[in-house]
């Protein structure tokens, strides 16, 4: 398959930390589940790591983040796509802090596959994407209503 026929999203990554005593509710996972099931992302990889109090990080598996004894993450089961190895663990443990635990999820922005697939199809490419921190978005609307 050419570059021109493959359809994908930009991919994108998201750190989630939970400082040390918080514990994931599965809220958050609700909101993915509706979001792939809708075809507006699709999930790459979900991976969980925990930074000990020495800085050392390693894997932890998660299988009923709520607490309610159904397995939530039955879903995201095989989400591994090789995308992320043992260096990606280590800078995501690196921007935790120590106690903390986190969630790695890659995702592809599926919603926006058929339209860069149509783009290239008539000579365009993707040359850059990039995302604008909240806080940043915030402010600018905070300073425009000013």
């Amino acid at each position: 398959m050419s570059d021109n026929e493959l359809e994908i999203g930009p991919v994108d990554f998201l750190i989630l930390e939970w400082p040390p005593g918080k514990e994931p509710t599965g809220e958050g996972l609700a909101e993915i589940i509706n979001l792939t099931d809708r075809g507006i992302v699709r999930v790459l990889d979900l991976a969980f790591v925990q930074k000990a109090e020495d800085g050392s990080v390693a894997g932890i598996a998660i299988a009923d983040i709520d607490g309610d004894g159904a397995l939530d993450l039955v879903q995201f089961e095989g989400a591994s796509s090789g995308l992320m190895n043992q260096d990606d663990y280590d800078e995501a443990g690196a921007a935790l802090e120590p106690g903390a635990s986190a969630a790695i999820i890659v995702f592809e922005n599926s919603w926006a596959a058929p339209f860069v697939t149509a783009v290239r199809r008539s000579g365009a490419q993707v040359v850059a994407n990039g995302r604008i921190p909240v806080a940043d978005v915030l402010d600018a609307l905070e300073a425009a209503e000013a």
